[in-house]
């Protein structure tokens, strides 16, 4: 015959691991329903961060790999493309040449941005930025090689 005693100690037993087993059951639904929270969560932000990186690519000035370094691309100018679209240095030019109120040289482009206008080597690179702009169409270059803002 089975002691009393021991089968009184195995119900308490079994009542306790039972007890125990629900409370696991409830906090594995809770870590379920936070894990499927967070599976959302990460759809929504990756959905997001794509989203605003389609938005900063569209605006942000694009980059290439030139002879392993990084240059900035001067964007054709167009409806959807605005002066936002430009590099610093190339908005800091449109506004000398707009600023100017007619035909500006390389030179008094130079001048305005604190070039060393006296040495030829400085305004070559101010230049290649200049008709860069000018092919672009942000700017219009004449036939005498001065510069003037498109409107």
């Amino acid at each position: 015959m089975v002691d009393p005693e021991v089968l009184e100690r195995i119900a308490a037993r079994r009542a306790e691991l039972d007890e125990l087993e629900e409370q696991l059951v409830k906090q594995l639904d809770e870590v379920k329903a936070e894990r499927d929270e967070l599976a959302v969560a990460e759809r929504v932000l990756t959905r997001m961060s794509e989203r605003t990186a389609g938005e900063r690519t569209a605006v942000a000035p694009a980059s290439a790999q030139v002879g392993g370094c990084a240059m900035l691309l001067v964007p054709h100018r167009g409806g959807s493309v605005d002066e936002t679209a430009l590099p610093d240095d190339y908005r800091r030019i449109l506004a000398i040449v707009r600023a100017a109120g007619g035909p500006v040289q390389v030179r008094a482009v130079g001048e305005e941005l604190g070039l060393q206008v006296k040495v030829r080597g400085k305004l070559e690179p101010l230049r290649a930025k200049l008709v860069r702009l000018a092919d672009r169409g942000w700017l219009h270059k004449r036939g005498d090689g001065k510069f003037t803002a498109r409107l």
